[in-house]
């Protein structure tokens, strides 16, 4: 038929095969000529049955998400329509799955009468994590298949499921007993004998009797993690519509939704999200010919809260740990940590008392540095002083194997400063995972002026082993995400003394949807680490240097901005406020209302600033790279699609134009506007054109 599809024969049964490299997604090259096929194979009395399999290493995982909001999407025959038209064929129809079924993929297999699945075959429909919905029925038929309480966990969370779960919940009619598609011309062949099983739409005995109350108990549950987002609400909606409407209309109403969202903000950011994490791999000055190098045994220097979530990370992606610490107490209280930790997984469901006992096989404590001497790679999880990374860079460079990867944790430090401790600056990079760790999916990968590509090439492969999504990125202080939220909390203090509150503040970061806003994250973190920091600097803040006086650190004291009398539970304290009108006494500050804009406009706008910095320094590649790493490693609302996508949104003439107004007001710095931002916005351009603006 064509080069992306194509017919062959067994007999009576024709097996139409999809070839559309790397992941066979529904391209309008791929569903024209399928169209094609099954309008002739429909016709054809030689033929009985019809099998469904996909070339390459997976059946079809999804759209074309770059056709998405484009004439292409729309283009007939669409997805829906080449969906109805597999639907309708009068003979077995068998959809032989491999790899991943996901979005689309899963909608077309769903048009099948049946399914046969690979054993290590997964099935999904993720588009809300894209801010959109199942658009080609997905919403409408999963539900007659599995029911509509699983297909509801399985469309809001958008996590896919296995072949086993997919089996016992009617998604799929069998696992594949050796060859799939040779177990899928089988089952066809039976299929000819046997009553014809209803087109799934048809299927309405699981969407009847529903206990409704259950329904929109867990779809309650369900939207409670997914604050501010459309997609997930959508998804409920037309779920339930599946229940309450005939087939028809709740794919109609379906549809609707899915061009609703395709159209709006929030899917546009998340689409851009997709792309950029993606992009963030391809690094200027890294080929294809920068192999990686290999990487079979990890040292990791420090058991404490980083340097254990550090080891887990990697125990949790296959890579076996040596940890050091400087005596066997410290090992003890870290090891301790990382057990209870897993038993948490266990306790949870998420992992098997087995699979916690073969990670924990994986550790190897020490506390003599010769023991790291086999390490293919070192990531050290130190004090940050540099003094300390000196002593610890000297003692690795003696005694670490010639190509070790020596990989520093530093989220602030020069690391062109502590790869000159060594003799072999090509082999030092920076490796800043994001606390905790063995959760938060960030690895801000520093490149030093020596660092050798394929050291980046390998430590790139680490990140994408270990679940993180790595990100590139040159030496500065504080790097790319730690700069910037330098500047977006430079104001914090001011904000506070001229007559905001804290509650007021992260007001405004929670209803835009941070998990959290600045001073809460500041009590996570402990208001200690920030004093520590700024004596050593020889700066002051006076309220939070004074909370720090009076033992006031932040959750772990109880007590810092906010008291927290569970522990966990910011609750606004009057103590807290009478400080802050006490010291705007001292200084001669006459307090007045400040808006929810300006909140914004005083944090927000100088964090974009000093993103745009970064771009016009080289420090950051790409404006998606910076979106990528607020994203995964502080909570910028996905919705948004991270700092500088939003900043186009908002207007790049409009911040530029508020800063000045700021600087104009303050004198200050991070008011003002970057050379890159001023004439991006003179130019009424995006930060895609910041190389050549």
């Amino acid at each position: 038929m064509s080069q992306s599809v194509t017919v062959t024969r067994d007999s009576n049964v024709a097996i139409v095969t999809i070839d559309n490299p790397p992941v066979n997604s529904m391209s309008f090259h791929v569903r024209k000529p399928l169209a094609e096929a099954l309008t002739q194979l429909a016709g054809d009395n030689s033929v009985a049955a019809i099998v469904l399999a996909c070339a390459g290493r997976t059946f079809v995982a999804g759209a074309d998400i770059t056709e998405f909001g484009t004439d292409k999407a729309l283009a007939s025959p669409n997805l829906p329509e080449l969906i109805a038209q597999l639907e309708a064929i009068d003979k077995p129809t068998v959809a032989a799955i491999h790899g991943t079924a996901l979005g689309g993929g899963l909608e077309l297999a769903m048009g099948c009468r049946y399914r046969v699945g690979d054993a290590t075959a997964k099935f999904g429909l993720p588009e809300v994590k894209l801010g959109i919905l199942p658009g080609a029925g997905g919403t409408a038929r999963l539900p007659r298949l599995v029911g509509p309480l699983a297909a509801l966990k399985m469309i809001v969370t958008g996590v896919p499921i296995g072949a086993k779960e997919a089996l016992s919940s009617g998604l799929i009619d069998a696992i594949a007993d050796g060859d799939l598609v040779k177990s899928a011309i089988t089952f066809a062949r039976d299929a000819v004998e046997r009553v014809a099983a209803l087109p799934v739409s048809q299927r309405n005995a699981k969407v009847e009797n529903v206990d409704m109350a259950a329904f929109e108990k867990q779809a309650a549950d369900l939207l409670k993690k997914s604050k501010g987002l459309d997609a997930p609400r959508r998804c409920v909606d037309a779920v339930r519509n599946a229940i309450t409407m005939p087939f028809p209309e709740a794919l109609k109403t379906e549809r609707e939704y899915f061009i609703e969202l395709v159209m709006g903000d929030q899917s546009r950011a998340q689409r851009h999200l997709f792309f950029a994490e993606r992009e963030a791999t391809k690094v200027p000055g890294v080929s294809k010919n920068d192999k990686p190098r290999k990487i079979s045994k990890v040292g990791v220097i420090g058991a404490g809260t980083m340097g254990g979530g550090i080891s887990m990370s990697l125990v949790n992606g296959g890579i076996p740990v040596t940890i050091l610490e400087m005596n066997e107490d410290a090992l003890k209280r870290g090891m301790g940590v990382i057990d209870k930790n897993y038993g948490i997984s266990v306790s949870r469901g998420s992992l098997t008392e087995e699979a916690k006992a073969k990670r924990l096989s994986m550790f190897t404590t020490t506390t003599d540095y010769a023991d790291l001497a086999d390490c293919d790679l070192i990531i050290e999880a130190v004090f940050e002083e540099m003094g300390v990374k000196e002593q610890v860079f000297t003692t690795l460079d003696k005694i670490a194997k010639p190509g070790a990867i020596l990989a520093s944790n530093t989220s602030y430090l020069d690391v062109n400063q502590i790869a000159a401790f060594t003799k072999r600056p090509q082999d030092v990079v920076g490796m800043h995972f994001f606390s905790p760790a063995n959760v938060m999916k960030l690895l801000e990968i520093v490149r030093g002026d020596k660092t050798a590509p394929d050291v980046l090439a390998t430590a790139l492969a680490v990140g994408k082993q270990i679940g993180k999504v790595p990100v590139v990125v040159g030496v500065c202080h504080g790097f790319v995400g730690n700069r910037m939220l330098g500047a977006r909390g430079a104001e914090a203090e001011g904000l506070l003394l001229e007559g905001a509150l804290p509650q007021q503040v992260d007001k405004v970061f929670t209803d835009f949807g941070w998990p959290m806003g600045t001073y809460q994250m500041w009590d996570l973190a402990g208001l200690d680490i920030g004093w520590r920091t700024r004596k050593s600097l020889g700066l002051t803040a006076a309220i939070s240097d004074t909370l720090c006086e009076m033992g006031r650190y932040g959750q772990k004291t109880g007590k810092g901005y906010y008291l927290y009398p569970d522990g966990r539970t910011a609750t606004p304290d009057p103590e807290v406020e009478a400080l802050i009108l006490e010291e705007a006494r001292k200084q001669g500050v006459n307090r007045r209302d400040i808006s929810d804009e300006e909140i914004k406009e005083r944090t927000v706008y100088p964090m974009i600033n000093e993103g745009a910095r970064i771009l016009e320094e080289g420090i950051a590649t790409r404006s998606s790279d910076i979106d990528t790493v607020w994203v995964n490693g502080y909570g910028y609302p996905v919705g948004h699609g991270g700092p500088m996508f939003w900043a186009e949104l908002e207007g790049l003439q409009k911040i530029v134009d508020r800063l000045e107004y700021w600087y104009g007001k303050t004198g200050k710095e991070v008011y003002n506007p970057s050379p890159l931002l001023k004439r991006l916005a003179a130019a009424k351009k995006g930060f895609a054109d910041a190389a050549t603006a």
